[in-house]
């Protein structure tokens, strides 16, 4: 299994929309819409958290997670003076709990500790991923509601 990163581009609009929709499966299993709803609504979010993060950070990385060259999620990520920002990291449903998120998560620490940053996540506060983060050394420095934000300091 080889994963990797490339770029995200324009052509890869239908495949986000895919990953997007996937964060948010058990959320629209509950309401009573038609599936063209669902679509219509899902579609909406995507682009509007899509075009906030673009215009918010523009000098972010936004990048296809790849295994063995196919796509398989997404790895947003925010680079600042003092810290990495991992806004978002997705890999669709059938392809989890297989360690790639593990080993992307890993490969930030690393740059964390070479360059002396912390790196940081906003979890919501019922999502699996925060066993991974915590697992990774993450600790919960803020709440805000229903979100958590994660970190992890460089050891000094």
């Amino acid at each position: 299994m080889a994963i990797t990163l490339r770029v995200a581009s324009d052509d890869d609009a239908a495949f986000l929309l895919k990953v997007y929709a996937s964060t948010r499966d058990d959320e629209m299993s509950m309401v009573p819409w038609s599936d063209e709803q669902k679509e219509t609504f899902l579609r909406f979010q995507f682009e509007g958290q899509h075009n906030f993060y673009h215009e918010q950070f523009p000098d972010a990385s936004y990048d296809i997670i790849l295994e063995d060259d196919e796509p398989i999620g997404r790895l947003y990520v925010r680079r600042e003076a003092a810290e990495i920002g991992i806004m978002d990291i997705t890999v669709l449903p059938e392809r989890r709990n297989r360690g790639m998120g593990t080993s992307l998560v890993r490969t930030l620490l690393n740059e964390g500790a070479e360059t002396n940053k912390r790196v940081c996540i906003w979890v919501e506060s019922y999502n699996p991923s925060i066993r991974l983060f915590e697992r990774l050394g993450f600790s919960k420095a803020q709440e805000d509601g229903v979100n958590w934000l994660m970190e992890r300091r460089p050891e000094n």
